[in-house]
């Protein structure tokens, strides 16, 4: 249907989107006027309608099984190149991107077009700019992660003695969702990225919707890691209902994906959270395991601050076991972003060719009077 020069079309978010399109494409018969398509290449490219999941890869063992599905779902279409394709059936509205089309120009799909998936960039190489080597301290949990590891590499070694669902706990800061890129990392699984109010739809029936097509997406690219951050934000005790909201269908719809009524092998359920105390009680006692992410210890910290020193742009020059006496408390983030990076602007507005123990003090003064403020705006 055509409504002042757009088209109405139905999509995931259940609301009615009007689509600008080209004007040849809204003559009567403009199909016909379009050459019949040779060859179409195809790219995955998640949801760009919406912000959905950070990463969603495709993995199509099948390429002729793939060509059959998508000529049903978008025979006698006109498309160009850079145009995307909507999948109505297996995750509905999960687009696919033109990269390709032979002849260039307008073409229309049919019974003879070569249609073809782009492959992911280095597949089996999947790198999430993390490793474990960056990861410093946390001893105990990278144990699990090892586990974890074996898991994704060998699924049917394991059965029904899987590691399915794990809880990461925490202050902000000390490495929840580093950890679990360096796991997919060195894994080469796909992650799938998602904060916990994105899970949150308009209409009754969304939340839900969303999580069971999460899962399917993961399934299809096993190995994956899914890793759902801010979990308190939607699994609050139902005691704290004033405040959680009505989010009984997402916690009702993760619990059946956490108890593995579904077989979804070769998926790792990783969850975050800053307050496990306050998770509601049936969603927590699904984890099979609960690892603490701690505050840095002075050592510890040492390390954080060589290690991101080494890429700051300029030189440091200040002796950095002091600084690590002095920031107890400071979480990694802590020290990179409020110590750092403030050292690090303060050098470049002096026009400095190092950083050096004055831009240090500098930002160590910046948090001690950010902190008096603090103090006297909530005692």
């Amino acid at each position: 249907m055509y409504v002042n020069g757009g088209s109405h079309i139905q999509t995931f978010l259940d609301e009615w989107l009007i689509a600008k399109t080209r004007e040849a494409e809204q003559r009567v018969g403009s199909y016909t006027e379009a050459r019949p398509a040779r060859f179409l290449k195809l790219k995955p490219a998640g949801y760009p309608l919406k912000d959905f999941s950070r990463n969603y890869p495709v993995n199509v063992s099948d390429e002729k099984l793939f060509e059959i599905y998508a000529k049903e779902q978008w025979m006698g279409a006109t498309i160009k190149n850079g145009d995307f394709l909507f999948d109505q059936r297996l995750i509905p509205d999960f687009a696919f991107r033109v990269i390709k089309v032979l002849p260039a120009g307008d073409v229309m799909i049919t019974e003879n077009t070569r249609i073809s998936l782009e492959k992911n960039d280095g597949e089996g190489k999947l790198d999430y700019g993390v490793k474990f080597s960056d990861v410093i301290g946390h001893v105990k949990i990278k144990d699990k992660c090892k586990i974890i590891m074996q898991y994704l590499q060998e699924p049917e070694k394991f059965g029904y003695w899987a590691p399915r669902n794990v809880l990461f706990y925490g202050p902000p800061g000390t490495g929840k969702t580093m950890t679990a890129k360096a796991l997919a990392s060195e894994t080469s699984a796909n992650l799938f990225m998602i904060r916990a109010t994105e899970l949150i739809g308009e209409y009754v029936g969304d939340g839900s919707k969303r999580i069971h097509e999460l899962y399917s997406a993961a399934l299809n690219s096993s190995p994956s890691i899914i890793f759902i951050d801010e979990l308190d934000a939607v699994g609050l005790d139902r005691s704290y209902q004033s405040v959680r909201g009505d989010v009984s269908e997402i916690v009702n719809a993760l619990l059946t994906e956490l108890e593995g009524i579904n077989d979804n092998v070769g998926i790792v359920t990783i969850a975050a959270t800053n307050n496990p105390v306050m998770l509601d009680r049936a969603l927590r006692s699904r984890f099979e395991e609960e690892l603490s992410f701690e505050l840095p210890g002075e050592k510890e910290r040492l390390e954080i601050l060589k290690f991101y020193s080494a890429k700051l742009p300029l030189k440091l020059k200040a002796n950095l076991k002091k600084y690590s006496q002095k920031t107890k408390g400071f979480s990694g983030r802590d020290l990179k972003d409020k110590l750092l990076k403030v050292s690090l602007h303060r050098a470049i507005l002096d026009e400095s060719k190092t950083v050096t123990k004055k831009h240090l003090d500098y930002a160590l003064k910046q948090l001690e009077n950010n902190q008096k403020v603090n103090e006297m705006l909530y005692t």
